[in-house]
């Protein structure tokens, strides 16, 4: 399968669940589920282990936003973007 046509599925899913892509920061949101994905992690995961993530139970944490990056994301950029979010 080619990259685009993978990604392409990647990107399939993610709005069918309810994800925004941001461009200016290259990230797929989705404020109900407070979860972010960075472009790099979806690029980095196969589709399996991306609906995975998205159906992941975070209840526990409604209140805090979660991150699926290929490296945790820095104090700052994790203020940041929990701020923008909003």
């Amino acid at each position: 399968m080619k990259v685009q046509t993978v990604l392409d599925a990647k990107k399939r899913i993610l709005e069918g669940a309810g994800y925004t892509y941001s461009f200016d920061r290259m990230i797929y949101f989705n404020r109900d589920a407070k979860k972010v994905f960075s472009i790099e992690f979806v690029e980095d995961h196969n589709e399996v282990e991306l609906q995975r993530c998205i159906n992941e139970d975070t209840e526990e944490g409604k209140r805090e936003w979660h991150f699926y990056f290929t490296s945790p994301p820095s104090g700052a950029i994790r203020r940041e973007l929990e701020s923008v979010l909003r």
